[in-house]
């Protein structure tokens, strides 16, 4: 192990797990303690690695033969691949320990832990030495300060034990700070990772866009779970953040009388489309559909269209295609005129109206098309984004590969990952690691 004196967690947190030839491995998520009775400090077991496949392992710490500011090192061997669980007598450091509530030892004064310093012992072990804390306060003045960051030993801080984490309330701050530099996937699958109570307090304190997000990746089981457990209001609210075609699948798996509910609940110009997704089978190119592509009327300009396609918060795929179309521009629209490829408007000068560079040639989906159908229209025209048009010309929609991959995977690709990876990294089995 290179020579270390102290490692935070949240310093470590997303940091590039490599072997020792320099193969990319994963991302480290987490760090897993094991608690004590006593006031020593814990004895870190491990880490917590999001492999490329989004499974999570369990790395041992005498696996790990250096940390530097920008990476882990692993020892040579082959990797076991049983997803990581928890157990009784852990704590997850980020998950768990992270914004929880303590006092200082042999005093009253409460804290709030922000984050925990590693170090090593002339044994190889590391311990959770330190802890960076705040002190809290109840008064609630204007104008008050916020109370400056301590670092200071595990001994230090009582309150910390595994009765204390599961049974107490516990914010959430500091672990929303480092989500905000992650993909909703990855929050997705470290929020899938937490205890039940945890997750549920990580989900109080998320506002309803960036809940939404992470909903959308979480599995159809755990989906259902949240969204149970909060209160029936807010998760109207969040199923009208949702993309139309996630809330109308996960709508889809509710119970009749709840799934009316929740439409009854959201507004109607957010539940409108939501129910014309309801009514075609999820397997089905109007199932697999959004409702919300970009859609310009012949006489848009390419830089009006240059324009919405750079939206940020407009998926990759859908950003690929524009859809001209005659009023209205709402779907369903008016007569569907054709698409304009995203390599076409770079081609084009900026005030050139859209109809000049519309590819009428494209043939549309129809709604009732099948899934394999749907599937053969995308590698047949090499697209990421294809229209849905009815009968009479009017564009439902638009389908997107990554919705056609959602429904060809197994059903629990969000948990297992695509496949099984061996490498050249040696990772004993779990038990002989963190008995």
């Amino acid at each position: 192990m290179a020579a270390v004196n102290r490692v935070f967690a949240a310093q470590l947190a997303g940091l590039p797990v490599f072997g020792p030839d320099g193969e990319s491995i994963g991302k480290v998520r987490d760090l897993v303690a094991g608690l004590r009775l006593d006031q020593q400090p814990p004895r870190i077991l491990g880490l917590v690695v999001e492999l490329t496949t989004r499974r999570r392992v369990f790395v041992p710490m005498l696996r790990v033969t250096s940390i530097e500011p920008s990476a882990v090192t692993l020892a040579t061997g082959s990797v076991n691949m049983r997803r990581f669980h928890q157990r009784p007598n852990e704590v997850l450091v980020v998950g768990q320990l992270f914004d929880a509530y303590a006092t200082l030892a042999g005093s009253d004064t409460r804290i709030t832990v922000v984050d925990a310093g590693m170090e090593p012992t002339r044994t190889r072990d590391w311990v959770l030495a330190k802890l960076a804390i705040r002190e809290r306060s109840s008064r609630l003045g204007l104008g008050r300060r916020r109370s400056a960051m301590q670092v200071l030993p595990w001994s230090e801080v009582s309150g910390l034990g595994l009765t204390d984490l599961t049974g107490q309330t516990q914010g959430a701050a500091q672990l929303l700070m480092l989500f905000d530099t992650m993909r909703p996937a990855d929050v997705a699958a470290t929020v899938r990772d937490l205890p039940l109570k945890r997750r549920h307090e990580v989900a109080d304190a998320m506002d309803d866009e960036h809940l939404a997000d992470v909903i959308e990746e979480l599995p159809e089981d755990d989906q259902k779970e949240l969204l149970s457990y909060l209160a029936e209001e807010r998760a109207a609210d969040i199923l009208e953040a949702m993309d139309p075609d996630d809330a109308a699948d996960l709508l889809a798996e509710l119970a009749p009388a709840e799934q009316s509910r929740f439409l009854e609940l959201m507004e109607p110009e957010e539940s409108a489309p939501v129910k014309r997704l309801l009514e075609y089978s999820s397997d089905t190119a109007g199932g697999l559909m959004t409702p919300e592509p970009v859609v310009l009327t012949p006489d848009a300009t390419v830089a009006e269209a240059l324009a919405h396609i750079r939206n940020a918060d407009l998926p990759v795929a859908l950003a690929s295609m524009v859809f001209v179309c005659r009023p209205p521009t709402e779907t369903p629209t008016g007569r569907f005129v054709g698409v304009v490829h995203f390599q076409r408007l770079l081609r084009e000068p900026p005030a050139e109206m859209v109809a000049s560079a519309v590819d009428s040639q494209l043939p549309a989906l129809r709604p009732n098309a099948t899934l394999s159908e749907v599937t053969r229209y995308f590698a047949a025209y090499n697209l990421t984004c294809g229209p849905v048009v009815d009968a009479e010309d009017h564009l439902l929609g638009a389908v997107t590969v990554d919705d056609v991959l959602d429904h060809l995977l197994p059903e629990d690709w969000r948990e297992t990952g695509l496949h099984d990876i061996t490498g050249d990294i040696t990772i004993d089995t779990e038990e002989t690691e963190r008995a």
